[in-house]
């Protein structure tokens, strides 16, 4: 199932400013292994798709998360 693109894009735009300048973003980014995103990263992440969404999102959510994609698809079931 592939994610709705406006919120890939918004998923994007967040999570611009917390990796290094110049790093590219895609659907299919590994925002573990690629983004080094950490626990205390993911929580301010996490806090930002709630405000922007205006939805409140389940902390086990994130463990079956691993792309920008699966993001995604996991913000549009709660939408």
């Amino acid at each position: 199932m592939a994610a709705d693109r406006e919120i890939a894009g918004k998923i994007i735009e967040i999570l611009k400013p917390m990796v290094p300048e110049g790093t590219e973003i895609v659907p299919d980014t590994d925002m573990g292994a690629d983004l080094a995103i950490d626990s205390l990263k993911s929580m301010e992440i996490l806090a930002q798709l709630e405000d922007t969404f205006d939805i409140s999102i389940p902390i086990n959510v994130l463990s079956e998360v691993r792309t920008v994609e699966d993001l995604a698809i996991q913000i549009e079931k709660l939408i």
